[in-house]
C-alpha cells in the first residue's frame, strides 16, 4: 500500500476560477508509482474552494464567476464585514463549493474525464497565496 502527502503552495491569483490540474500533478512526485488509488486535494482556507469541471473552454470560468456572484451577492446585509465587502460572500461561496476534491488514480495518472480539470475557486478580490494538502493513497505498481 502506498501513502504520501505533500503541501502545494499556489501563487496568489485574481478573483475567479483557475485551472490548477497541472500544478497538482507536478506536485505529487509519487503519482506514477500508484496503480490504483485516490488523490485527495484539500485547501487550507475559508475564502477559496476547489471543484472539478470543464477544462477546455475558458468561457466556463467566466460563467462560474458570474453564477456564483448572482447566487451570493456582496450587497446582502452581512454582519461579518471587517475584512471588506468580499469577505463574507467568499466564505459562503467556499462552503457551497467545498474545501476538497477526490480524484481516482489509475495506472499512475488522474482518472478524470477528457474535459475535466481541477479548479482553484478564488473568491477574494485581493487573495494571498493558497495552500493545498495533497494526499495520495493506493496500491503501488
Amino acid at each position: 500500500m502506498h501513502w504520501s502527502q505533500t503541501e502545494l503552495k499556489l501563487a496568489a491569483r485574481s478573483r475567479g476560477f483557475h485551472l490548477i490540474t497541472r500544478e497538482i500533478i507536478d506536485a505529487v512526485d509519487s503519482l506514477p508509482e500508484v496503480q490504483v488509488g485516490l488523490l485527495h486535494c484539500f485547501i487550507q482556507h475559508t475564502s477559496a474552494s476547489l471543484t472539478i469541471n470543464e477544462n477546455a473552454d475558458p468561457d466556463v470560468r467566466v460563467d462560474f464567476e458570474t453564477a456564483m456572484n448572482h447566487a451570493v451577492p456582496e450587497n446582502l446585509p452581512y454582519i461579518h464585514t471587517i475584512e471588506g465587502p468580499d469577505d463574507m460572500p467568499a466564505h459562503v461561496k467556499a462552503s457551497m463549493m467545498g474545501a476538497s476534491v477526490t480524484v481516482p488514480v489509475r495506472n499512475g495518472r488522474l482518472a478524470m474525464g477528457t474535459w475535466q480539470g481541477i479548479y482553484l475557486c478564488e473568491h477574494r478580490d485581493r487573495a494571498t497565496a493558497r495552500r493545498l494538502i495533497l494526499t495520495l493513497q493506493g496500491a503501488s505498481k
